[in-house]
């Protein structure tokens, strides 16, 4: 019997309406359906006095959602996508993700046109594309307090956000550096057209192999984006010894950074796989989501003036 799951976005109406229909659809055709909501993937936020809230990334499948599903829909918007992946990028699972939000730069259709895309990967006729995760960990000492899968990226800044710190940070085998910034960003590819891009940062293709450092506000001309190769591994802690830092991942949810506290960052050994049911094209989203290289509109060359 072939498996398929549903994660969805209880607080659109619209998206509870069509798990529920497509729920009944394939279990008329003889498969088994798993139903979750995206809240299991909210990573949530600790706080100064309990600052170890976390469940291992490799924790977060919900009931039923295993490596035997032949694929999972997804239906939400952004946040929603992300959600689902931090739950299910550990089993595998494909997922056909659908917008019924508003911008909808993750996801690969739309709610009127999904009886389409259902028969298309029904009849398996889609291709996969594989696009790379953070794993991000917080250590105190030799103990874990926080971690996290990041499909976007992850920031590190003070509170109040207005306030500069000194970023002590090393990449790989490299000398460590210092920025002084108001926090810092590091993005893979995917996360490179999110908060990255709104800092400065380059757009970076998904198939590259790097990762992204963006400082935020930075105080020095010399400071810009760095983009490096995602088999080094960064480790980033406060040169204060006075204030702690806070850590947001994906936009969602974090954990308070202490001034001893220490973040590691490298490409996860899992994997994000969007279904397509066309071939990618990258700048055709860029286009259509953010209007880049729209062409130029010439002004007239000559008024006639009444």
């Amino acid at each position: 019997m072939p498996k398929l799951g549903i994660i969805y976005n209880d607080n659109k109406p619209v998206a509870c309406q069509i798990a529920s229909q497509v729920q009944e659809q394939f279990q008329q055709q003889g498969w088994e359906v798993s139903l979750a909501t995206g809240i299991g993937g909210l990573l949530g936020y600790s706080s100064p006095e309990s600052p170890v809230c976390h469940t291992p990334m490799d924790k977060l499948a919900p009931p039923g959602f295993d490596e035997t599903m032949k694929f999972c829909l997804v239906l939400g918007g952004d946040g929603t996508v992300l959600a689902a992946f931090r739950q299910l990028a550990p089993c595998g699972i494909p997922l056909l993700t659908v917008n019924t939000g508003h911008m909808g730069f993750l996801t690969e259709t739309y709610v009127n046109q999904l009886p389409a895309a259902l028969e298309q990967v029904s009849a398996e006729d889609y291709t996969i594309e594989e696009r790379s995760m953070l794993s991000v960990q917080v250590m105190r000492g030799e103990r874990l307090q926080w971690e996290a899968l990041c499909l976007n990226e992850m920031v590190l800044n003070r509170e109040p956000m207005t306030s500069m710190c000194h970023f002590e940070i090393k990449l790989g085998h490299h000398a460590p550096v210092d920025i002084a910034a108001d926090g810092i960003i590091v993005s893979t590819p995917t996360g490179s057209t999110a908060y990255s891009l709104s800092s400065g940062g380059p757009v970076v293709t998904p198939d590259v192999p790097v990762l992204q450092l963006t400082p935020i506000c930075p105080h020095s001309l010399a400071s810009r984006a760095l983009v490096f190769s995602d088999r080094e591994a960064l480790t980033i802690h406060s040169a204060s010894e006075e204030h702690r830092l806070v850590m947001v991942v994906d936009g969602n949810g974090g954990c308070y950074v202490q001034p001893k506290d220490v973040v590691h960052i490298a490409r996860s050994r899992y994997s994000a796989y969007f279904i397509r049911l066309e071939r990618p094209e990258f700048f055709r989203v860029l286009r259509e989501k953010l209007g880049w290289g729209l062409p130029h509109v010439a002004k007239p060359t000559s008024v006639e003036l009444p």
